[in-house]
């Protein structure tokens, strides 16, 4: 590769950005005067027009401000060398683990730039052909494979698409054998697994269609529907929900066919968990936990004896037996106790796989069916690991494994020897041993030690003026975790730091972790956020001039609370699909089931007082000079509407005060991030990395030699 000249050699091009700065013309947002009442608070919202997806008057807008986005976006002198680098970068064979199902082994492929990664198989004898190719789903890219599950014997298949990002899907049953469409696609399908029950048929969940728009309409009466081969879609059993109101309800099968595992959940923290005996014709759905105050999850069976993930009394949670035949928590034996890091098991080829998260990086234990330690799996260096699942019956096994620096690779796992072999390794054009990690613990604002990995070429400067992306989550129990990403590896040849912290709200030290970063501890997550800021600032890898901060979905809400509470910390804010109206977001699709981190401003006042005081649309003051932001979102999002980012970027608009843009960009024909096209990836990268690095005050990309 050659090599490259960081950007901070064309630093004496900065100091006439300020002043070269053309005017941005944004287009008129007319304002309403609807209002609502909070208690004895009045509160106004003057865009909620904008919350109205399928108005005429909606569309020109989006039209109108994706003109004046892209007017500035296509001013950036090296747009087009960042694009080209990026594709060259993103230009390598990405191959996944393999699965057996029938007489075919299963994997997927992406030649480099495809839109969509393609689907392939291999018979016994090793021969290779096309089994899927979401690629020709649609002409521009935008409907993907959205899920996948074959009957029991493997000569039947049903895979799941979505069609620009949505997150309704439609279900097309083929025989997979001749790849031949055997009947009716279901349709209005969201929030499923597939999972057949034996070669008869597969159990799958969705909600009524809403009324008004499909896309932002409230649901929150999930159901549990089985399809029996043959039949039409308006024949499907209804298996759980009818009755008992779930916003949230999952089933699938055990491996030996047996029982029927039914999750249900009104938040996304915490389910109960139910069991039928399919062996047993018209068999009761038995219940296990009756309650939604700890997350459980069936992960194996062995005859009667169950194997459940909890966390209840276990915060980090544990593996435990019971008998199905007295399945409640009085009867649970441990058999794989709760321990200091927090617990992600999988099962596959007779054995147990503990992998444990320590400090956001990953050790996996293996343990066999008596919970007996076999070893420590030896990974190639400290990261993150996945997988290590398959049927009992295979022998051999595949994990992933990735970090900041390294390309994900996978590797074939033999259970029984405990060897390991690198199974597909990708070919980056990316030299992994100029860079390097660091881990560092630093203090928020309550004394609470946060973690961070900084990720940077070797050899950086610690002189403050190092283009610095920090990145952040914080909510819903999910844990960042060290991985590779093209987008990252650019931002880090062309001199730029790559930082993130484990903040509070997150998973990585468990439930009490995650715990400390919700409801009326929301604020924790944005002091982490900001105290990691200021400790780039203190070490000098960066300063305010330098710094922008990122993130997406409750990670959009995370930049929006931190740019309006603490605008001068930062230089660039990139929130993406952000929850941005604190007030209203459970009034929108699935949103209501998002409480159990949030609360509701229908709570109490105390509640609605502190939601509103770092909800992001309601805390934009005039007169503030806000950092150059650039907010992203789809038009199909039906998991954190776009009308949350319209709202934002509408207010932004009005009140800036200064020169510094205030844009939002938005992609047409996609939704929340998931199944969106390489095309559309690389170009969403491009712009954000283009508008962080201009806003920087840089005129130019470094030459290569």
């Amino acid at each position: 590769m050659k090599k490259l000249i960081l950007i901070m050699a064309v630093l004496p091009t900065i100091a006439s950005f300020g002043q070269n700065q053309k005017p941005i013309h944004y287009p008129e947002t007319k304002k309403g005067e609807t209002a609502d009442q909070y208690f004895d608070v009045k509160v106004a919202d003057p865009y909620r027009w904008l919350e109205d997806d399928r108005s005429a008057e909606t569309a020109a807008w989006v039209k109108a401000e994706n003109e004046v986005t892209y007017g500035y976006l296509n001013q950036i002198p090296f747009r087009d060398a960042l694009k080209n680098r990026m594709e060259k970068l993103w230009n390598y064979e990405k191959i996944g683990s393999p699965s057996k199902e029938g007489n075919f082994t299963y994997y997927s492929k992406n030649n480099g730039l495809q839109n969509q990664s393609v689907m392939y198989r291999k018979d016994a004898a090793g021969k290779e052909e096309v089994f899927l190719d979401p690629n020709t789903f649609s002409k521009d890219g935008t409907t993907s494979l959205g899920g996948i599950d074959f009957s029991k014997d493997g000569a039947t298949v049903a895979y799941a698409i979505s069609e620009g990002g949505s997150d309704w899907r439609k279900v097309i049953i083929m025989d997979a054998l001749s790849k031949k469409i055997i009947e009716d696609t279901l349709i209005d399908v969201k929030f499923s697994g597939l999972s057949w029950r034996g070669n008869e048929g597969f159990y799958y969940s969705s909600y009524e269609k809403p009324k008004g728009s499909e896309l932002s309409a409230k649901t929150d009466q999930h159901k549990l529907y089985f399809h029996k081969l043959g039949t039409a879609q308006k024949e499907d059993q209804v298996i759980f929900g009818a009755d008992q109101k779930r916003r949230y309800v999952g089933g699938y099968v055990t491996e030996d066919d047996r029982y029927l595992v039914i999750s249900a959940a009104n938040s996304t923290y915490g389910n109960e968990l139910y069991i039928k005996d399919l062996t047993v014709e018209n068999s009761p759905i038995v219940t296990i936990v009756d309650n939604f105050n700890s997350d459980n999850n069936i992960i194996d069976s062995d005859g009667t004896k169950l194997f459940i993930e909890t966390d209840l009394n276990a915060p980090n949670k544990r593996i435990i037996t019971v008998d199905a035949a007295n399945p409640s928590p009085v009867n649970w034996v441990d058999f794989i106790p709760e321990t200091e890091n927090v617990l992600s098991p999988s099962t596959g080829a007779g054995f147990f796989f503990a992998n444990y998260m320590k400090d956001a990086v990953s050790v996996v234990k293996q343990y066999d069916y008596n919970g007996k330690l076999v070893r420590e799996i030896q990974l190639p260096a400290v990261g993150t690991a996945g997988g290590f699942g398959g049927k009992k019956k295979e022998k051999v096994l595949y994990y992933s494994f990735t970090n900041y620096t390294t390309p994900g690779t996978i590797y074939s796992f033999e259970p029984k020897a405990g060897k390991s072999g690198v199974y597909a390794q990708p070919k980056v054009d990316f030299k992994s041993d100029d860079f390097e990690s660091k881990q560092v613990f630093y203090t928020s604002k309550d004394g609470t030690k946060i973690p961070m990995i900084i990720t940077y070429k070797k050899g950086l400067k610690l002189n403050g003026k190092n283009p610095t992306m920090l990145y952040g989550y914080g909510g819903f129990n999910v844990s960042l975790t060290p991985a590779f990403s093209i987008a990252n590896a650019v931002w880090m040849e062309n001199g730029g730091v790559y930082a993130v912290p484990s903040l509070r709200g997150g998973g990585e030290y468990g439930k009490k972790w995650h715990d400390a970063g919700t409801k009326m501890q929301k604020q924790n997550v944005f002091d982490d956020f900001i105290a990691a800021a200021e400790y780039l600032i203190a070490q000098k890898y960066t300063s305010s001039d330098f710094l922008a901060i990122r993130g997406g979905s409750n990670g959009g809400l995370l930049v929006g609370a931190t740019m309006t509470q603490r605008p001068e910390l930062m230089k660039v804010a990139l929130p993406a699909v952000g929850v941005m109206d604190m007030l209203r977001y459970h009034t929108f699709t699935a949103g209501a089931g998002w409480a159990y981190d949030y609360g509701t401003a229908q709570d109490s006042k105390e509640m609605f007082e502190y939601i509103k005081g770092y909800s992001p649309v309601h805390n934009v003051k005039s007169g503030t000079h806000y950092p150059a932001t650039m907010v992203t979102t789809g038009d199909h999002d039906d998991r954190v509407v776009p009308a949350h980012s319209f709202k934002f970027a509408a207010e932004l608009q009005e009140k800036q005060t200064g020169t510094n843009p205030t844009l939002i960009r938005i992609d047409v024909k996609a939704g929340h991030g998931a199944g969106k096209s390489v095309a559309a990836t690389i170009q969403e990268n491009v712009d954000i990395q283009a508008f962080t690095l201009y806003n920087m005050g840089f005129k130019a990309l470094p030459k290569s030699k």
